[in-house]
């Protein structure tokens, strides 16, 4: 229940001053705030409001509030429809699938939603979406067979269809706003379907207010003010002077989240945790001296004293862990990869010509814009001066994150330290970003995913297995994806460090602190008790 206090004034502290400031002067002290709106902060600033353009997490959160996808996953799993009438018809063979839209609904322009608004923006994501592959790379065809009902022909059978309808960059755009924006993106302005609209948007600032035509249960707030700092700082101490209502953790620097987790423990904050569907590990070039060895590659797997170093970059906040695929996820092989055993590494570094007055000089590859990768460098170095340090010279150096993914696919990098978090989650989703190779010489894969994230590894066979589990279902496909991820934990292309789950932190007032199953921010459930 939403009270009814009055707007009162608040400034920033000093030092929040300037990074408001910095960040352009965001809420400032000249207008009273409602306090009965929801103000949200996070680091990463969102440059389009355009499904076509999004790839952050803060994008993609922004359209989840904007936007109702075709069918929503819940954090056990479950699939509901929401634009949906019923789950995907498949038809017999797998190649087709009939999706029914509901009656009645509307954007937020009044235009109707059906079959032909439908495909429109399909269509419009597979032609100029940035992350058009997801679609592109499994439909032949779209077509409108009935005025609430789309069919897809798939390429071939593709077993998560349904959970990649889930996601949220699929959600539709009005055909009549987009008209003229068919073949380029509109990065300013949004028109879709979910529960709030657009009433102004900044790269720094978007504010949402409620959609009052809108067909399912209202927001449990007057509004949203989503709101982007430069720094990690200047988040922290903007939740702790509150300045803002919700904080979300990505990019926040370890202390910090430490800081607020044990403050949340006091009862002076409330906090939340989505699933853990974030992966960090290192990607090993795999097809240049000297990792091109995989005894090297399995002694650097073996080396790597997950829980320690895991404790001191995030203090036992994330999770070490030794798959690529995470334990919620179906199909998931626990303890795929070696296990941290330096005499094992030690070895195999012996046999291969080490550790007797001759050390592998080996270059780690770190983000430098992101705090966690820069301490898990120096803190792993450490720990392989201390265990091998006859053996291995491990020298680590920072790069822009940008730069990094644009050289990523030139092979730039021996060992670079990466994360990733898949669009919707199923195993398909981390197994063939990583591994999936379009065209390969033995082991060493010339194009394909496996390439451009730098890696250049593959295995005969080991696309069509990967081909293969997206085709079958149920006992059968979990055994292949559990052979794929022994594959790779036998060539050691990657090497798995931790799970990192999605944290929310809100102030005490602040109610309705929940994810959904792909690690998104309910943002329409947030309520401000007690005012």
């Amino acid at each position: 229940m939403i009270g009814a206090a009055a707007p009162r004034q608040r400034c920033p502290a000093l030092g929040l001053t300037l990074a408001l400031a910095l960040s352009g002067s965001l809420l400032g002290c000249a207008t009273p705030r409602d306090l009965n709106r929801i103000v949200v902060a996070r680091k990463a600033r969102v440059d389009s409001v355009d499904p076509v353009q999004a790839v952050s997490l803060g994008a993609i959160q922004l359209l989840a509030a904007l936007g109702d996808p075709l069918y929503r996953l819940g954090p056990d799993g479950t699939l509901t429809p929401v634009l949906a009438a019923a789950a995907p018809r498949l038809s017999a063979d797998g190649l087709q699938a009939t999706v029914r839209l509901r009656e009645g609904l509307r954007f937020h322009d009044g235009t109707p939603l059906d079959a032909a608004a439908l495909v429109f923006s399909l269509e419009r994501f597979m032609a100029i979406g940035r992350l058009s592959y997801l679609l592109r790379d499994r439909v032949a065809a779209l077509e409108v067979i009935a005025p609430l009902e789309m069919r897809l022909t798939l390429k071939a059978p593709y077993s998560p269809l349904p959970e990649l309808l889930s996601s949220t960059l699929l959600t539709p755009v009005s055909p009549t706003a987009y008209r003229d924006h068919a073949d380029r993106p509109l990065n300013t302005r949004f028109v879709g379907t979910g529960p709030y609209r657009l009433a102004a948007f900044d790269p720094q600032r978007q504010r949402l207010e409620p959609w009052q035509d809108y067909p399912g249960p209202p927001p449990a707030n007057r509004g949203l003010d989503l709101i982007s700092f430069s720094n990690s700082t200047a988040l922290f101490g903007a939740l702790l002077s509150d300045e803002v209502d919700v904080l979300l953790s990505s990019s926040l620097e370890s202390d910090q989240q430490r800081a607020l987790h044990q403050r949340a423990g006091q009862g002076g904050l409330k906090e939340a945790v989505g699933p853990a569907l974030g992966i960090t590990y290192l990607a090993l070039r795999t097809d240049q001296p000297p990792l091109d060895r995989p005894e090297l590659r399995r002694a650097l797997a073996l080396s790597v004293a997950r829980r320690p170093v895991n404790a001191r970059v995030s203090h036992g906040l994330n999770r070490p862990w030794r798959s690529v695929v995470p334990p919620s996820i179906g199909g998931s092989l626990a303890g795929a990869w070696p296990a941290y055993d330096p005499e094992q590494a030690r070895r195999l570094l012996r046999q291969s010509g080490y550790c007797q007055g001759e050390r592998l000089q080996l270059p780690l590859t770190f983000r430098s814009n992101s705090a966690n990768d820069r301490l898990f460098a120096l803190t792993w170095q450490a720990q392989i001066a201390r265990d091998l340090g006859d053996c291995i010279n491990l020298e680590t150096s920072g790069v822009e994150s940008t730069t990094a993914y644009r050289q990523l696919g030139d092979g730039a990098f021996p060992m670079i330290m990466l994360d990733w978090k898949p669009d919707f989650p199923d195993a398909d989703s981390y197994l063939s970003p990583l591994l999936s190779c379009r065209e390969s010489e033995g082991e060493r894969c010339l194009a394909g995913e496996s390439a451009s994230g730098g890696s250049f590894w593959t295995r005969p066979g080991l696309q069509e297995q990967l081909v293969r589990s997206q085709e079958i279902r149920g006992e059968a496909r979990t055994r292949v994806l559990e052979d794929i991820q022994r594959e790779a934990a036998g060539g050691v292309p990657v090497i798995p460090i931790w799970l990192e789950a999605i944290r929310v932190w809100g102030q005490p007032r602040v109610g309705g602190l929940q994810f959904d199953g792909t690690g998104l921010l309910r943002l329409a459930r947030l309520s401000t008790e007690g005012r």
